[in-house]
């Protein structure tokens, strides 16, 4: 009799086993981005090393030896010859100065509410699902600038002094960095596309205007524009005329700033394929609407990257006031350098640790951002 062969015929699906440790997971990740060949696994342990040699004495100075406690320097101060961390005991002590600068004490909240204004207005405008967006952009774009004037500078109706008048040369810290750092992102953007348009224009006299503008004030450094508006320009106006001192930084960062953005915003136009240009005429589109719906939007969108970098370059930038005289966050932490109830070896670590950790906050947040809005909006053009 012949052997009966005996097949079995699976009528379940079998279980899905899990992927090998080796491949998924954290391991999986580290082998395949940090160990997945000798040379990228020499680099790594280096890559540690060095990130260990520099972390590790920060992370000392910042958080083990620290002092968080104290009311003057003696609480910084080494005892017996021992080593001392960050004083962040001196840094709550002029956290309002930092903050408000030298602004009124008891007109503070001025200054709270324009915050407050500011980061309810902004949060919604961040978040792609929240409806009424032409409402929020009008509050946030007119509205709130209109009404963080009157509050910051005060308010006089008639012989009525409704808030009391507070001088910019009293302002500073944080203030004066938000101020400097949103009037330019947001007066430099409509401008740089304005003169990239400029520039790209068939008008003769319109491009050679945008090319001198463009040319011009990319071709100055940015403390020589400051040193300009704020010693100079006085001297070449007519005699009883004068402008305050931070609106003549402001208009000069805010020409600085949209030079360079005009330049990116021209990149992005001519990434723009012929054919879109083309389309938009045959459906008998004019220029600005041509542009506003077709062309602006795809360019804008291709050089999100470089127009949030320029924004953090703007930030930055912003402690370069100091040289015209305008405590900004920076400046701010300098001046209270020359208190000698807080004169320690590690003051000035400690202050400027601070500053970083500040303007690091706000960049990587922007950063961070324009990566999240970059991902949500590519359509075909990511590799």
């Amino acid at each position: 009799m012949a052997n009966a062969e005996v097949f079995q015929v699976r009528t379940v699906e079998a279980p899905q086993l899990p992927a090998p440790v080796s491949t998924s997971g954290v391991i999986g990740w580290m082998r395949l981005n940090l160990f997945s060949s000798i040379g990228n696994t020499i680099l790594t342990v280096v890559g540690i090393l060095i990130a260990y040699s520099l972390l590790a004495p920060l992370i000392q100075f910042a958080l083990i030896d620290a002092v968080w406690v104290g009311e003057d320097r003696t609480a910084c101060l080494a005892q017996d010859g021992g080593h001392i961390g960050a004083c962040w005991a001196y840094v709550g002590d002029y956290l309002p100065q930092f903050i408000y600068g030298r602004y009124p004490t008891e007109e503070i909240w001025r200054v709270n509410v324009v915050y407050a204004l500011f980061a309810l207005l902004l949060v919604p405008m961040m978040i792609p699902a929240v409806p009424f967006k032409g409402t929020n952009a009008l509050l946030l774009l007119v509205v709130f600038p209109i009404v963080a004037y009157f509050l910051l500078t005060g308010l006089v109706i008639g012989d009525e002094e409704i808030l009391p008048i507070v001088e910019t040369a009293q302002w500073g810290g944080l203030l004066v960095t938000l101020v400097i750092a949103v009037t330019g992102i947001t007066a430099s953007l409509p401008l740089g596309v304005a003169f990239a348009l400029g520039r790209r224009s068939k008008m003769p006299i319109i491009k050679f205007v945008s090319v001198v503008f463009i040319e011009f004030w990319r071709g100055v450094p940015l403390i020589t524009v400051l040193f300009m508006s704020s010693v100079m320009l006085p001297l070449f106006l007519p005699e009883g005329v004068t402008f305050d001192k931070l609106l003549r930084v402001l208009v000069g960062v805010t020409l600085f700033s949209a030079a360079y953005m005009a330049e990116v915003v021209r990149g992005g136009l001519q990434a723009i394929p012929k054919g879109q240009y083309e389309g938009a005429m045959a459906l008998g589109l004019r220029f600005w609407p041509m542009m506003y719906l077709i062309i602006l939007p795809q360019a804008l969108k291709l050089v999100i990257p470089g127009i949030v970098n320029t924004f953090i370059g703007l930030f930055k930038d912003t402690t370069l006031v100091l040289i015209v005289g305008m405590f900004d966050l920076l400046g701010q932490i300098q001046s209270s350098f020359s208190d000698p109830t807080w004169s320690t070896p590690v003051q000035g670590h400690t202050g400027y640790l601070f500053a970083a950790l500040v303007f690091w906050v706000f960049c990587f947040s922007m950063s961070r951002y324009s990566i999240f809005i970059e991902n949500k909006l590519h359509t075909g053009h990511k590799r």
